[in-house]
C-alpha cells in the first residue's frame, strides 16, 4: 500500500512539473505580425478567429524579432473552385539579407476543420509549418511565395530559446578607427565611430562568430524610435543586412561629449566560416551621419585572431 502511494505521488509530481514547464513555454512564445505587408486573412478554427497574412511573390512579408529562438512559420494554401485534390506551393525566405532559402510544400489536402470567415474565398488547406532558427540579437526575415502558384497565407510564432553561456572579449577593428568612450552603468566602455565613408574593417580567422553592438548617435533634438540598417560585406559582396531599431539610451552617456546622446545598443551576430576573412561594416542610411560600434569575440576563439 505504501509503495502504491509513493508511486502515485511520483506520478503527480511529474505531472505538475510537466504542466509548469508547458505553461512557461506557452508564456514565452508569442505570435508576430509582419511589419509591412499585412493583408490579413481570417481563418475560423474551433469557432475562434485566427489571423494569417497573405504571402506575395513580389512584396516581402517582413518579420523583425530578437533571438535567440525559432520562428515557426504556419502556412495554409487556399483551395479555390475547381481546384485539384492536392495543392503545392513554395515559400522563399531570406535571413538578414543572406541567400534565399526555399521550403517546398506538396500534397496538401483540404482542411475539414478550418474555414474562412468569408466563405467565398474557398476552402483552407491543411496546416503545414516549418521552423527557421534565429541567432541572438536582431533578426530580419523576409518571406515570399514563389510565382503566386496559389493563394497562401502564413502565421508567425516566435519561440525563444535559452541563450548559451559564453565568455566574450572586446575585439578591435582594423586601424585607423576613432575610439569613443561611453559611460554605462558606472563602467567605461570603448566603442568605435564609423560611417558610410569611414566603415569598420575586421580581419578574423574562422570558424567563429562576432557579436556586434551598435548605437546610433542622437542629437538632443531627436525623439522617438530610430530605424537604421547596417550592412556586412566581404570582397564587395553583401553578406548580411541588419535592420535595427533603437531609442535614446537612458543609462549610457559620452565621457567627453555633451552634445550627443547614444542610442540603446542593438546587437547582431556575424557567423564566420572557416578560413581568413575581412569584413566591412557600414551603415546604409544617408540621413544618419555616424554610428558607434563595439565588437566582441568568444574568449575561447582569441587564438584565431592572429
Amino acid at each position: 500500500m505504501k509503495a502504491m502511494k509513493k508511486y502515485l505521488l511520483i506520478i503527480l509530481m511529474v505531472s505538475l512539473i510537466t504542466n509548469v514547464l508547458l505553461a512557461q513555454n506557452a508564456r514565452k512564445s508569442r505570435f508576430i505580425k509582419p511589419v509591412n505587408f499585412q493583408k490579413r486573412v481570417t481563418h475560423v478554427i474551433s469557432e475562434k478567429n485566427r489571423y494569417y497574412y497573405s504571402l506575395n511573390d513580389e512584396k516581402a512579408s517582413v518579420i523583425n524579432v530578437q533571438g535567440p529562438g525559432k520562428l515557426r512559420v504556419l502556412t495554409r494554401g487556399r483551395f479555390v473552385p475547381d481546384q485539384k485534390d492536392h495543392i503545392k506551393y513554395r515559400v522563399i525566405y531570406t535571413m538578414n539579407g543572406g541567400e534565399k532559402q526555399k521550403y517546398i510544400i506538396s500534397n496538401v489536402e483540404r482542411s475539414t476543420k478550418v474555414t474562412y470567415m468569408k466563405g467565398s474565398l474557398g476552402v483552407p488547406g491543411e496546416l503545414v509549418d516549418f521552423e527557421i532558427p534565429l541567432e541572438r540579437g536582431y533578426n530580419t526575415i523576409e518571406l515570399y511565395i514563389q510565382n503566386n502558384e496559389i493563394p497562401v497565407a502564413a502565421r508567425y510564432q516566435f519561440i525563444p530559446t535559452k541563450m548559451k553561456k559564453q565568455e566574450w572579449v572586446a575585439f578591435s577593428p582594423n586601424a585607423p578607427v576613432e575610439p569613443i568612450k561611453l559611460i554605462s552603468r558606472e563602467s567605461k566602455v570603448t566603442y568605435y565611430r564609423f560611417s558610410e565613408s569611414k566603415p569598420l574593417f575586421v580581419d578574423i580567422n574562422g570558424p567563429t562568430e562576432l557579436r556586434v553592438l551598435t548605437r546610433i548617435e542622437n542629437h538632443y533634438n531627436m525623439k522617438g524610435r530610430i530605424q537604421y540598417r547596417i550592412q556586412i560585406s566581404e570582397n564587395n559582396k553583401v553578406e548580411n543586412t541588419f535592420q535595427l531599431s533603437s531609442r535614446r539610451s537612458e543609462v549610457a552617456y559620452y565621457e567627453d561629449d555633451k552634445e550627443l546622446v547614444p542610442g540603446k545598443a542593438c546587437e547582431f551576430v556575424i557567423k564566420v566560416p572557416e578560413g581568413r576573412h575581412r569584413y566591412k561594416i557600414s551603415p546604409l542610411d544617408k540621413n544618419f551621419n555616424t554610428v558607434l560600434g563595439r565588437i566582441l569575440l568568444p574568449k575561447k576563439d582569441v587564438n584565431l585572431v592572429e
